[in-house]
């Protein structure tokens, strides 16, 4: 027997409260957090009645999924779910930001959720209806669109102008996108990214950390070692949220080539050895806003997860193969 719950958003967070109804079809919560169940999924899960599934591993069709938890702090991720109209939980207090800030919606999303936010609803509910109806197809939107200009020639003076005015809203929406993705995403991860580095400085952990980088990514063979285990399977998902791992370690590893640390030709190689896992925690997302199919995200993911500690490695060495006599 399923139980209907609410969950509100926590300190800091934004949307809400979500009341999800489980029905016989819609019963899946979804954790897209890598690193297997996240604990508020396994909650809800406990609380609803409904399985959890480890969206890495296993393939959801979209009507199936009640809740998708994701651990998103600002990227794509956040987003998808929203613009499929799917209820989404967000275990870190984020709001509307990212490339799909505009679907972040109060009614379909909420943040910063723990446990404390989540509790059994009031009163006996009914199921209510879809949240959004299905789309028209391409053919249905030209008929009908066709059947509203019958009858209404245009001249060409004014088929110009529409023209015109079609290529300045399109280049006025997208310097607007571009703006407040600008403002919202790219500069709040880069005052972040900052505070981290000055926080690793003033602490004294750059150095020891740039002690430990610099022997490994002084040698080929280090950052073939380096670059094979940031793309481990049970790793990669971990260290690639925001690229955060590759941000901070990266300008760790500039500072030591600064410093005559590190030989400058491995700057290159370096950069691919770092980067090994970055867009891992993406994948089944991705798969997912491409609309494949449950099966192909199944063992789609586990696929191109595997192949990253061969692609990782080899990417380091081509690096190096073209960083020869690059800075002598």
């Amino acid at each position: 027997m399923y139980q209907a719950v609410t969950i509100k958003a926590g300190k800091g967070g934004f949307g809400g409260p979500l009341t999800l109804i489980p029905t016989e079809i819609r019963n899946k919560v979804v954790s897209i957090t890598g690193g297997g169940i996240h604990p508020i999924a396994a909650k809800i899960a406990e609380m609803t009645g409904c399985p959890a599934v480890d969206g890495f591993s296993t393939g959801v069709p979209d009507n199936e999924i009640l809740v998708a938890i994701v651990d998103c702090g600002g990227t794509a991720r956040c987003g998808v779910y929203p613009k499929k109209r799917i209820f989404t939980v967000n275990v870190l207090p984020v709001g509307q930001t990212g490339p799909l800030a505009k679907f972040i919606t109060p009614d379909i999303y909420v943040s910063a959720v723990d446990e404390s936010c989540i509790e059994l609803a009031e009163g006996n509910l009914e199921v209510k209806k879809e949240i959004s109806s299905a789309p028209k197809t391409k053919e249905q939107a030209k008929a009908e669109v066709a059947k509203m200009n019958e009858g209404k020639p245009k001249n060409l003076a004014t088929r110009i102008g529409i023209a015109i005015g079609g290529v300045v809203n399109k280049f006025y929406a997208a310097g607007r996108e571009t703006i407040d993705i600008t403002i919202k995403t790219i500069l709040p991860f880069m005052a972040f990214v900052s505070m981290i580095l000055g926080i690793i400085s003033a602490s004294g952990a750059g150095d020891v950390i740039a002690n430990t980088i610099s022997p490994i990514a002084s040698t080929l063979p280090g950052m073939l070692i380096v670059s094979f285990i940031c793309a481990i399977p049970f790793i990669s998902p971990v260290l690639g949220p925001g690229a955060v791992i590759a941000q901070v370690v990266g300008t760790l590893l500039g500072v030591q080539i600064g410093l005559g640390n590190i030989p400058p030709q491995y700057a290159l190689p370096a950069l691919f050895a770092i980067d090994a896992q970055v867009g891992c925690d993406f994948i089944p997302v991705g798969m997912s806003l491409g609309e494949a199919e449950p099966e192909t995200i199944e063992l789609g993911v586990p696929a191109i997860l595997y192949s990253r500690v061969i692609t990782g490695p080899i990417a380091v060495l081509v690096a190096y193969v073209f960083s020869i006599g690059l800075y002598s």
